[in-house]
């Protein structure tokens, strides 16, 4: 399962999925690419995109992408916040859907 990291996660997020499995948007030279842009990039090579981007499923048309999107939620960018969640993470992995995760403590 191939996971692309937007430009706004922690891109320390990475060592929540297997090495070879995942890259991230500034890896890829893609940073500030429009979001539509941005997964129709993702779509031709990842299975799974991970955001902050809680706006993105209302924003994109995201039922029709194969792409899986995995909102996560925390209350800032250090790593471990994301560690908290990694377990969770990794699960919520599903192409064609979009899933949150969202880190203990955080309300609304």
């Amino acid at each position: 399962m191939r996971v692309l990291i937007d430009e706004c996660v922690n891109p320390r997020v990475k060592e929540a999925f297997p090495p070879q499995d995942v890259a991230t948007v500034t890896e890829r030279g893609w940073n500030g690419k429009a979001n539509g842009e941005l997964l129709a990039l993702a779509e031709r090579e990842f299975d799974v995109f991970v955001t902050l981007d809680r706006n993105l499923e209302y924003q994109q048309n995201t039922p029709k992408l194969r792409l899986g999107i995995v909102v996560v939620r925390v209350p800032d960018n250090k790593i471990a916040r994301y560690q908290r969640v990694f377990r969770e993470l990794r699960l919520a992995v599903r192409p064609g859907q979009v899933v949150q995760v969202v880190s203990p403590g955080m309300t609304g």
